[in-house]
């Protein structure tokens, strides 16, 4: 009997309906005759689930007992013992009870798996172990029940049960999730519209990538290589010229054309990981590029250029190739077609994109010279032994003229020739080879003593010893130099690994630099209008300028790096080029993190007084219109009031005077405030005697709702106040309010609910524009200090204040402060 065939409903939140489409599976099967069996379900009280179990054989399930009290679980030999065809097993991330078999649920699966049974069982997203951390982040609440990835990328079949996060909001309030009580909580925490919105594109990317793996796969097993357009994906290739940037930005043009597209850059290095012509700088820069418009780079290995960027190409199905047009000359392009013209040829189904660019026929950036293979001992010792040796052997031959024959000689002297190679590289050796030849003819080879040859075999086997000697010099100082540039080569990725090490951990990457090369100094200097300046430094003295060290490596138009203390060979150029460009981008992004700290607390406080500025002439319009009317009504002698009326009068003036007074006092605290007269009096605050406080400005209307021993929060006390002040007399006015609190990581959520007209979502930042009374007739009522300015201070105490649909219509206002921890 084979192993079972696994079948996962994933959703992205509890209550979208895995295990009702489980059931609904189930149903249908056992229609089709299939013997089907429920192996363990949890209904959660949800009455819909649990008409869906009619007609379905539900095995008992294994109890078990825990610190005294009773559990019920998976009973797995039951299932295995009944041998259906279809077990229905809920909960596939579920912990069992302390004394299970197994520890999880997922490994009760893998044994009924294995007895043949298929099984269909559910998951949702958070408890897939890659994404816990992740959703922990989101939503605040840590999973502790997970199940690996593997087990759930290794299911036969997954299918997504999908429910957008408004509808579900509104299943949870009509009671179709959990029970009444705890639906308010439910929607004021986990089940918030973002927290859903995350979570159901964390369940739809995830399972994208289950599919592109299975379509990997299929293509793999059936010897699919052509590509399939199932996703745009824009492959650019790199080689590390001066083009490369513009390939790039097309690319990504290209790319942007349509919805979802991939971007891709790959560099095909060679596989010896030798000489190369790809300037570092440049790639760099280019990674940084393309990663900046959303791509990824890849770096692959081989000697056939066109054949290694089409491999990757159809490897990662790919539906369209960039390439830069050839820098060669035309005269190379007679000799050969170049990688472009290859890569068209070779391409098939894959569209190619022929760029053209500014360096065109500008020819190829080749790499310096390497030095000498070998060292200037083994050199001097070559021509001492092609110039001694050769003599030497004559000498030694000679009284063996006659017993040795003519080839043996040959012989002897390729000897000493390849001896010559070995030690001295391939010019010695040459040599010799031609001083062997020359000694070769006048004493050994008949007429002797002439440089005239009889014979012409003598003169063929005199010939291919020149030649033999010459290749096999050519082979042992070829292998020389690739072995000293592959020594050169591991020692640059040594040191190319230790500086990125620098650079992960945040160490000084300029210091670094100065001790791998011994060097003085090692100074970044930036162009500031006609001068230069120092920007970062190690060692010392420092350059002060460029052309005032002993190597300069230029980065752009306004950065050079510049080394003091010996001369820097071309290899080892190359890779301070690289590390420059590294340095450049460092100093960049460590430059808007500091742009970026000076701006934040500018725009805090633009974004105050913008919002008490528009709050002003709103603000101070209706208690002083109320005690202007109320006063001219006084001296008017038109009417004769009564004792009362006089009196009711009086009444309203005074209450506006006292508005207008506490609003002037606000108004001057606040401008103080942007002076920095006054300061935000930050400190732990407790909500427990905030809102007691503002419920009982605002009467009967308002109650609050939250039994959870909340957190300190970080605020403001007295500008707290006004905040939720303002919010609940706003909400009053179309409802009653209720104010619940709740901790979120590390925040803690003020929810003001009203049941309200509500208003709607395109207009929820409308509402803090200032004069926006979205829903208000009574344009001359005040609103306090105004929604923008409650925004504006919450903000200034470094929360958010956000609105929010009240589920079954009416506004939610959430206010969310930092906790005091």
């Amino acid at each position: 009997m084979g192993r079972g065939r696994l079948r996962i409903y994933l959703g992205a939140a509890p209550g979208v309906g895995k295990t009702y489409a489980m059931l609904g599976e189930g149903r249908r099967a056992l229609e089709r005759g299939r013997d089907v069996v429920v192996g363990f379900v949890e209904t959660h009280g949800r009455p819909r689930t649990a008409e869906q179990l009619e007609g379905l054989e539900v095995l008992p399930r294994r109890r078990l007992l825990h610190r005294g009290a009773a559990f019920t679980e998976l009973d797995v030999e039951a299932v295995i013992s009944r041998k259906p065809k279809i077990a229905l097993i809920d909960e596939l991330a579920h912990t069992n009870v302390p004394g299970s078999a197994n520890d999880k649920r997922w490994q009760d699966v893998e044994e009924i798996l294995d007895a043949g049974i298929d099984v269909i069982s559910t998951v949702n997203v958070q408890h897939l172990e890659s994404l816990n951390d992740v959703v922990e982040r989101i939503t605040g609440v840590p999973q502790r029940e997970t199940v690996p990835d593997d087990v759930v990328r290794r299911a036969d079949q997954i299918e997504l049960v999908d429910m957008s996060p408004e509808a579900l909001r509104r299943r949870l309030a009509h009671g179709n999730v959990y029970a009444p009580e705890t639906v308010d909580a439910a929607l004021s925490n986990y089940f918030r519209v973002g927290n859903l919105t995350a979570l159901r594109e964390l369940a739809l990317l995830w399972l994208a990538g289950k599919v592109d793996e299975q379509l990997d796969r299929y293509r793999s097993d059936h010897g699919i290589a052509g590509t399939w357009e199932a996703r745009e994906r824009v492959v650019v290739a790199l080689t590390g010229g001066p083009e490369g940037d513009t390939l790039v930005r097309r690319a990504a043009r290209i790319a942007g054309r349509t919805k979802g597209a991939d971007l891709l850059a790959v560099h095909v290095t060679r596989a010896d990981g030798l000489a190369s012509s790809a300037d570092p700088a440049s790639l760099a820069r280019q990674r940084t590029l393309v990663e900046s418009l959303g791509g990824t780079y890849h770096q692959v290995l081989g000697e056939d250029i066109p054949r290694a960027l089409l491999d990757f190409a159809r490897g990662v199905n790919a539906t369209q190739l960039v390439l830069g047009a050839s820098r060669r000359g035309r005269l190379a392009q007679i000799f050969a077609r170049g990688v472009g013209v290859t890569t068209m040829a070779q391409s098939d189904s894959i569209d190619v994109h022929m760029v053209t660019h500014e360096a065109i026929r500008k020819g190829l950036s080749r790499p310096p010279s390497p030095r000498a293979a070998l060292t200037r001992g083994r050199r001097i010792a070559g021509w001492t032994m092609a110039l001694l040796a050769m003599p030497l052997l004559t000498v030694a031959l000679l009284p063996f003229r006659r017993d040795l024959t003519l080839p043996s000689e040959i012989l002897l002297f390729l000897l000493l020739v390849v001896a010559v190679a070995l030690v001295g590289g391939m010019w010695p050796a040459l040599t010799a080879a031609v001083f062997g030849f020359a000694l070769l003819n006048w004493f050994f080879t008949a007429p002797v003593h002439t440089l005239t040859i009889s014979a012409p075999e003598n003169l063929l086997a005199l010939v291919i010893f020149v030649l033999v000697a010459a290749m096999v010099s050519t082979v042992v100082d070829l292998a020389a130099r690739r072995t000293r540039e592959a020594s050169r080569s591991s020692a640059d990725a040594e040191v190319l690994s230790t500086l990125a090490g620098q650079v992960l951990r945040g160490e000084p990457l300029l210091e670094r630099l100065r001790e791998i090369y011994s060097l003085t100094s090692v100074t970044l200097l930036e162009r500031a209008g006609e001068a230069w300046r120092i920007v970062a430094m190690a060692g010392g003295p420092p350059c002060t300028e460029p052309g005032t060290g002993d190597t300069d490596v230029t980065i752009d138009e306004d950065l050079v790096l510049a080394v003091r203390g010996r001369l820097l060979d071309a290899a080892d150029r190359r890779v301070l080029e690289a590390f420059a460009a590294e340095a450049a981008v460092a100093l960049r992004q460590q430059r808007l993190r500091e742009e970026a700290a000076l701006a934040r607390p500018l725009a805090e406080a633009d974004r105050m007084r913008t919002a008490l500025l528009a709050a002003v002439s709103h603000d101070l319009r209706t208690p002083l219109a109320s005690a202007m009317a109320a006063v001219e009504s006084l001296r008017s002698g038109e009417i004769d009031w009564s004792p009362s009326d006089r009196e009711e009068l009086l009444a309203t003036a005074a209450e506006s005077l006292v508005k207008l007074h506490r609003l002037v006092e606000n108004l001057l605290d606040m401008s103080r405030l942007q002076a920095g007269v006054l300061g935000l009096a930050l400190q732990p605050v407790a909500l427990e005697e905030i809102i007691p406080r503002v419920l009982d400005d605002a009467g009967s209307l308002a109650r609050a709702d939250f039994s959870v021993e909340l957190p300190e929060v970080m605020a403001d006390p007295v500008l707290l106040e006004r905040v939720l002040a303002n919010l609940v007399s706003n909400g009053v006015r179309y409802s009653p309010v209720l104010v619940t609190a709740s901790e979120h990581a590390d925040r803690v959520e003020v929810r003001v609910i009203d049941k309200g007209p509500g208003i709607p979502p395109e207009d929820h930042q409308r509402v803090f524009q200032p004069f926006q009374r979205l829903g208000d007739r009574d344009n001359h009522a005040g609103v306090g200090l105004g929604l923008a300015l409650s925004r504006g201070l919450t903000e200034a105490m470094g929360g958010t204040l956000v609105p929010e649909e009240t589920p079954g219509g009416g506004l939610t206002m959430i206010v969310s402060l930092r906790t005091a921890a």
